[in-house]
């Protein structure tokens, strides 16, 4: 699908707010309604919109430590660096799993209620799992920027 000039409009406001009725998506990007609306409906059927989700504060739901876990891949426990990173996923202290390339081969983004959660989870849970051999921790000081709403891309995808 070849996204146009209205339909980077839209996607740039709703990645920064994805809740708002039709109508104010229409007045503030100056699209018909009735044209937000189909193109919305058009973006989900082609899959360039996967979901529609919401961003906690995550200190106030209870998880305020964030780290990122490199993983080296065993593979001599006759499981695929593919099947590894889907059992890894189904973790739920897990948030990101990613197949990388370099010294390591899976990167994880996890949160926990405190840094001694995600050692228990490192030492008891996921060194525990078959198909890793070893991981390296990185605990989060502070984070300055997570999200990167579209509103900054133009539609060839480089920055304006």
């Amino acid at each position: 699908m070849e996204l146009d000039d209205k339909d980077w409009k839209i996607l740039s406001y709703l990645s920064e707010r994805g809740r708002e009725k039709i109508s104010d998506i229409s007045n503030a990007i100056g699209i018909p309604r009735v044209t937000v609306y189909e193109r919305m409906q058009n973006l989900v059927r082609e899959g360039v919109i996967q979901r529609f989700t919401f961003i906690p504060n995550y200190k106030l739901i209870g998880l305020p430590v964030t780290a990122y876990i490199f993983v080296e891949f065993d593979p001599s426990e006759k499981v695929t660096q593919r099947e590894l990173a889907k059992r890894v996923a189904q973790m739920p202290e897990v948030e990101e799993v990613h197949i990388v390339t370099g010294e390591w081969d899976l990167l994880l983004k996890v949160r926990a209620p405190s840094m001694e959660d995600i050692g228990n989870f490192v030492l008891d849970r996921l060194r525990e799992t078959k198909g890793i051999a070893k991981t390296e921790t990185i605990t989060i000081f502070s984070t300055v920027k997570e999200w990167n709403p579209l509103r900054r891309v133009n539609r060839q995808g480089s920055q304006e």
